[in-house]
């Protein structure tokens, strides 16, 4: 596995995340000596969703206003329906995200939070994956969608769902390792 030692990350997400695509990225991003922040509207904690129902919490480690794409190397956006949907409507977590791509770092994406992604505008002729359920809202966003477990262009790593998460954090640390794309851009 690579070493992402001194890599910065940030994850970003709010109530009603995806446990597991929130859990499995933190853990693999420290397992490869990365330094993992929670970033969030506001701090305290956020409660996760899992198999239909409110799961644990999670510490918030900085929020958006204490932030800036410069302390970063990359940014994970765990998925769920009510997280993106709601971080979709606060333009300073969209203004965040645009910034990773201005750029050209990472950006890793999973399930639903490709939302984050065509509201950030950063999709136009990119290669991407989402939940199943969003794919005409990638394509209306000007993506060239494709059902995948993991899809990579230039920096931007996304998959479907949770059964994809082996693959998902593995590109994520390999792309994090990789650095800045030039082609990842907004």
């Amino acid at each position: 596995m690579e070493n992402l030692n001194k890599k910065k990350v940030a994850i970003l997400a709010t109530n009603g995340f995806e446990e597991s695509e929130l859990k499995e990225p933190l853990n693999a991003l420290k397992e490869a000596g990365a330094d993992v922040h929670i970033i969030s509207e506001e701090s305290g904690k956020i409660k996760a969703w899992k198999d239909g129902n409110w799961s644990n919490e999670y510490n918030v480690d900085k929020t958006l206003s204490e932030v800036s794409e410069s302390d970063y190397n990359a940014l994970v956006l765990p998925g769920g329906v009510m997280n993106p949907d709601t971080l979709r409507q606060n333009k300073d977590a969209i203004s965040f995200i645009k910034s990773f791509f201005k750029n050209h770092k990472p950006v890793a994406a999973i399930c639903h939070a490709p939302w984050l992604l065509a509201e950030a505008d950063v999709l136009k002729d990119r290669k991407i994956t989402s939940y199943a359920s969003i794919k005409r809202d990638m394509i209306n966003a000007g993506a060239k969608w494709e059902d995948s477990e993991v899809v990579v262009d230039e920096g931007l790593v996304t998959s479907r769902n949770p059964k994809d998460l082996p693959a998902f954090t593995s590109k994520l640390v390999e792309e994090i390792y990789e650095g800045k794309h030039e082609m990842q851009t907004a």
